[in-house]
């Protein structure tokens, strides 16, 4: 049986502000298998990033808190470790490829810098050993000309080829697990197809462990395993990928998947549009978060917010109501 490599209870974050305390994450609980690639996904500020962010000790403080929980790597708790000990597990056993390469690569180092860093760090590497391991990554992540290439800077790259020094970056020190933080958000669609395959293809040759945040359900469908669909910072939803395709059992997951172009859609068919905002996560309605935008909502769902639960094998969700039948579940 796969090995169970993280385990994520009751995850609460908190940043103080000048409007009052924001709760940006709720009560997250996950796993994450030996080799499995899991999505995340939702709609922009959902607690996604600041999910993954606050298991790697990476949310600023102040404003931020971790307020309750536990992340167990190994069966160790990342949440209570000190600063030293989360800087020799982030890079080497658990790394992260950020949303926009630009503002993640120092502008006035040279790629091949960057890259050397953290393999000496890590690894122990002298700099000849560093510089031949940092052009067999670049080769690796298909950027052409990679012993020229590595004493470029970041702005004499384009876009998608930062981010796959960003990959190659991720990488180096041969990670369990790697969290991509919507690595093509930035990119046009031909260079968004191209990282995609580029990562599970070195998913599949070094056989790590991938979280894959994202807001379009459109890019998961091909590349994971296991779905977990959040909202104003709750998980609402978690299954295996095929299923909640099939059978979404959340309002909200089942809005976002008729938001997405179909190939066997009738024609002139629309897409569906989500009325309505996310909640203030300062001042959270009464109830479930999502229950002002949906069309399904019963008074139960105004009063009390659901616990997610699972309804079917390995396929949990937070919702009183059974979308077939309009009535409570």
């Amino acid at each position: 049986m796969p090995k169970l490599l993280l385990d994520v209870q009751g995850l609460k974050t908190t940043f103080n502000t000048q409007e009052g305390i924001v709760h940006a994450v709720n009560g997250v609980s996950f796993e994450l298998e030996e080799g499995e690639t899991l999505g995340v996904v939702g709609e922009s500020g959902c607690g996604k990033s600041v999910t993954m962010m606050s298991i790697l000790g990476l949310i600023p403080n102040p404003p931020g808190k971790v307020a309750e929980g536990k992340a167990n790597f190994f069966d160790r708790d990342l949440l209570q470790m000190s600063i030293d000990e989360l800087r020799d597990i982030r890079g080497a056993q658990i790394s992260m490829i950020f949303q926009d390469p630009m503002t993640s690569l120092n502008p006035v180092l040279t790629v091949g810098f960057q890259l050397k860093e953290a393999l000496k760090w890590h690894l122990g590497m002298t700099e000849d050993q560093a510089h031949r391991r940092s052009v067999e990554l670049l080769e690796m992540v298909g950027i052409p000309n990679a012993d020229e290439r590595i004493n470029d800077y970041p702005h004499q790259y384009s876009g998608g080829m930062r981010q796959r020094v960003m990959i190659a970056m991720a990488l180096s020190c041969s990670p369990q697990v790697l969290i991509a933080d919507e690595p093509t958000t930035a990119l046009d669609v031909t260079i968004q197809a191209q990282i995609t395959d580029l990562v599970k293809r070195l998913r599949d040759e070094l056989g790590m462990a991938i979280i894959w945040i994202t807001h379009d359900l459109g890019v998961v469908a091909g590349l994971v395993d296991r779905v977990i669909v959040m909202y104003a910072g709750f998980i609402v939803e978690n299954a295996l990928v095929n299923e909640l395709y099939e059978k979404p059992l959340h309002p909200y997951t089942a809005a976002l998947l008729r938001s997405l172009p179909r190939m066997d859609g009738s024609p002139g068919e629309e897409l569906e549009n989500i009325q309505g905002v996310p909640p203030d996560l300062v001042h959270f309605p009464k109830g479930c978060p999502f229950a002002p935008r949906c069309k399904f909502a019963l008074d139960k769902c105004h009063e009390e917010n659901p616990l997610l639960e699972e309804i079917l094998p390995q396929h949990s969700v937070a919702c009183w109501v059974d979308m077939k039948t309009g009535g409570l579940r």
